[in-house]
């Protein structure tokens, strides 16, 4: 029997480079039966930089697509609080609106055309389909031509007086048609003295204070988004681009995993990368590109995982492709660079492949080794080990030669040194 090569020591534990942490505060927002339909969402990490006009997305887009133990938000109503700038940036093209709420802040003592002047975005963000919500200043005649566009009104009862609140409840009842949330509820009879008045929506410590919810990011690393971002610019075609996800677990995992969410929209699921790319489009792969590498704060070589990772994904695309169509070829791949997710993850596989929505013969190779992935996974992993056994009773099962399995292993481990160059 000829050995297949081996790639090198066992993959070590993950780098700092390779995952992050995110801390995020979510504080519901619940109805007056006291059901949960919603969560406003605050950035908590030590690490969090200032408020910006992408950190807004930034923190949507860790909700829908961060890698926790548990969901975030699931099936409820984001709600965001928002910068000027940040509305008009177009990174919001980037997720479903239907699931967010967009907190649009005062303008201070606002001169009325500089109302007037932002009315077309905010009403263009409604007009796809944005919920967008204000505070109680909304209710002010300088902020009239706002008026009809707010879904929400939100009344600070650590600010407003019970006479104030009277009196705005009633205005906003008569003149607009949106739901209004009295928010900082402490005390029972806060609650009493606003729902007693038709408020139907709360939101403070007197149902929930805000709770801390860890999250963890697979950083792709710099060189690979911005080699990305340079692929969109100049318009690159789909097999380009393809090859620059697949050379970097972080960027592959973070796109599937935004493209499967609920977040996203998509009414099907999405299992290879060709079909992510095409279905987001240049432009939104663009702006989601620019995002990470505006978050990302790493650079340098890829980990030994990531490496290990991605080597295997070429192996099994090679292996598959001798006896595969090209469709099945790219599963191939997905199950080989998504294999040591609950190593970069630091999580059970069941979890990390669940937040991908994986289809059932990914995660049966995943989770299992069974089908013809799980063969090619575990004849990969005893290239890596030099299990002889286990090298012999899989290449059996593939009808793959010893000679077929090291030229396609010597090309994987050139193709990746050479990427990741």
């Amino acid at each position: 029997m000829i050995q297949a090569p081996t790639s090198g020591t066992p993959p070590a534990p993950p780098s700092s480079n390779q995952s992050s942490v995110a801390m995020i505060a979510r504080q519901a927002i619940v109805n007056s039966q006291h059901v949960v339909v919603g969560y406003e969402l605050f950035n908590r990490s030590r690490s969090a930089a200032a408020h910006t006009a992408a950190t807004d997305v930034i923190l949507v887009f860790t909700a829908l697509s961060h890698a926790g133990t548990e969901e975030l938000v699931g099936k409820k109503l984001i709600f965001v609080n928002c910068t000027h700038e940040s509305l008009s940036g177009g990174h919001l093209e980037l997720v479903d609106p239907d699931k967010v709420v967009l907190e649009i802040p005062p303008l201070g003592h606002a001169a009325a055309e500089e109302v007037t002047t932002r009315l077309p975005i905010l009403t263009e963000l409604r007009d796809r389909g944005f919920h967008l919500a204000f505070n109680h200043t909304v209710l002010q005649s300088g902020y009239a031509p706002w008026l009809p566009l707010a879904d929400y009104i939100k009344l600070d009862l650590s600010v407003l007086a019970p006479d104030q609140l009277a009196v705005l409840i009633s205005y906003a009842g008569r003149h607009c048609k949106a739901e209004l949330i009295a928010e900082k509820v402490e005390t029972a009879q806060q609650y009493d003295m606003v729902s007693s008045q038709g408020v139907q929506l709360f939101q403070g410590y007197w149902f929930a204070r805000p709770a801390l919810v860890e999250t963890k990011l697979l950083t792709p690393s710099q060189a690979s988004i911005i080699e990305l971002i340079n692929q969109v610019r100049k318009q690159a075609s789909t097999d380009d681009i393809e090859e620059v996800l697949k050379k970097d677990a972080g960027l592959a995992f973070n796109l599937m995993r935004l493209i499967n969410s609920t977040g996203f929209g998509l009414s099907r699921e999405i299992t290879s990368f060709r079909q992510a790319v095409m279905l987001m489009g240049l432009k939104k792969l663009f702006r989601w590109a620019a995002l990470l590498l505006t978050a990302s704060r790493n650079s340098g070589m890829p980990s030994s995982v990531g490496h290990t990772a991605v080597v295997r994904g070429r192996l099994m695309e090679l292996l598959a492709l001798e006896t595969q169509p090209p469709e099945d070829a790219d599963q191939a791949f997905v199950v080989g660079i998504f294999s040591l997710l609950d190593v970069m993850l630091s999580m059970p596989m069941e979890s990390a492949i669940g937040l991908l929505n994986v289809p059932e013969p990914v995660a049966a190779a995943l989770l299992r080794r069974e089908g013809f992935l799980g063969d090619l996974l575990t004849l990969a992993e005893a290239c890596e080990s030099s299990d002889d056994a286990v090298f012999d009773r899989s290449a059996g099962l593939l009808h793959l030669t010893s000679q077929q399995i090291n030229f396609a292993h010597l090309q994987a481990l050139a193709w990746a040194d050479h990427i990741t160059e």
